[in-house]
């Protein structure tokens, strides 16, 4: 083994070391904070429990039930339940289906002493703490081959393992397993192991609808290799020849076509699921108590006898798009009000680290951005380091979703994005 690979070696070890001890003092700082902060009165959806507590379900409570709160009930209500109400469809099946895998096999043997929500809630835990080890070795892995500098990227990754949105990393939220997912993809493709870096950012899609930006990665991948091909042909042949460009040109746009639409697979098909669920419904047994919930609270339920939802008639019924809209008020310059310039602030530290790292990148690099990275690198450029040419797409993908959360998301989300992102 060469004494490169050996460090590389070392330097996992660390951050599997490091990522396990700020997963078990995330555990901790929350149960005591839970115990001893007073939980937030909000109108968030919190459903009735129907099973009777079992003998290690209080344990488990005191000691994960901070994870449970805000967006994890809905993970953990769809887990134990399925899509039974419409805005339970923001937020995708993939994380869900995980918890109820862990719950059903793994911990199943613990079945006569917590119930299945305790067992969810175990499932989280443990779920999001090794997902958690993996999402910062492949961030590791993604780094250094990206970056050519080991400790540089060693760096980054113990950042990541600090940064504050480790409250939504530890809790039943699908923030860690998108990580995961994402970085492993993201090494893949660098790698240049389309396949299954089309694969893994594809499941990434099954857990968080953003995913779909990252097909972006894989038609830029397309457009390089395409461009970089036309070049050594034209090259060989003697000359410019435009058949060259004519030939890559198509062949670009069919794979680039694919491997987005792999990528955007898993959105399609749960848009699919919902529109059947709610556009052309069946007989579908709802307890009464969750009927009452949403009589109470104005959710919708599949109802062949209820008139059809409006967005069912658009030309394209998107349900997600109708989700973000009616029940999350989520749109262009809406969060833009007068009472939200405490949390503008809030983010504002981590808004200005994204703009300053995309600053200094085009500074170092003005002519190869202006040509978006497809020009000519240049003998004399740098090939290690933050400023080196492989870092471009990350640049622009960081400062679409940063745009993107200004503009258009609330900013609690905004400053989940920009800090794992960045």
């Amino acid at each position: 083994m060469s004494p490169s690979n050996t460090c590389i070696n070392e330097d996992v070890w660390t951050v599997v070391r490091f990522a396990t001890f700020t997963r078990l003092l995330s555990l901790v700082l929350q149960a005591v904070l839970n115990a001893v902060i007073p939980d937030h009165v909000a109108d968030a959806f919190s459903p009735p429990r129907s099973e009777t507590p079992l003998l290690l379900d209080p344990v488990i409570e005191a000691l994960f039930g901070g994870l449970s709160r805000w967006d994890a009930e809905h993970f953990l209500f769809i887990a134990e339940r399925g899509y039974l109400y419409e805005h339970n469809f923001a937020f995708f099946p993939l994380f869900p289906l995980i918890l109820r895998f862990l719950a059903a096999t793994v911990l199943w043997p613990l079945c006569g002493f917590l119930t299945l929500h305790g067992r969810l809630l175990l499932a989280v835990a443990i779920g999001n703490s090794i997902l958690f080890v993996l999402s910062a070795v492949s961030l590791y892995r993604l780094s250094n081959l990206v970056l050519q500098d080991r400790k540089l990227a060693l760096v980054a990754v113990l950042m990541y393992c600090l940064t504050p949105a480790n409250v939504f990393m530890i809790a039943g939220y699908s923030e860690t397993l998108f990580a995961a997912l994402t970085f492993a993809g993201l090494w893949l493709l660098e790698t240049r192991f389309t396949i299954g870096a089309c694969l893994l950012l594809g499941f990434a899609t099954g857990a968080r609808a953003n995913g779909l930006v990252n097909a972006g990665f894989l038609l830029y991948l397309s457009l390089q290799l395409g461009l970089a091909c036309a070049r050594a042909l034209s090259r060989g042949a003697g000359g410019f020849q435009y058949h060259h460009y004519v030939w890559e040109l198509i062949r670009f746009v069919l794979t680039g076509a694919f491997y987005a639409a792999l990528v955007a697979l898993p959105f399609c098909l749960f848009q699919v699921y919902g529109y059947q669920t709610f556009c052309h419904p069946t007989a579908t047994q709802v307890p009464p108590v969750l009927l009452n919930l949403a009589r109470d609270k104005g959710y919708r339920v599949a109802d062949a006898a209820s008139p059809t939802p409006r967005w069912c008639q658009w030309r394209i019924p998107v349900l997600y798009s109708y989700i973000q809209d009616v029940y999350w008020d989520v749109g262009f310059l809406r969060y833009f009000q007068w009472k939200q310039i405490p949390n503008f602030i809030l983010a504002l530290p981590v808004a200005i680290l994204g703009f300053i790292a995309s600053y200094m990148y085009i500074m170092a690099n003005p002519v190869f951005c202006m040509y978006l990275g497809l020009g000519d690198r240049g003998k004399d450029r740098k090939t290690h380091g933050f400023c080196n040419p492989r870092v471009f797409v990350y640049i622009v993908h960081s400062s679409i979703l940063l745009l993107i959360g200004i503009f258009c998301m609330h900013v609690q989300v905004r400053l989940l994005i920009i800090e794992i992102t960045s």
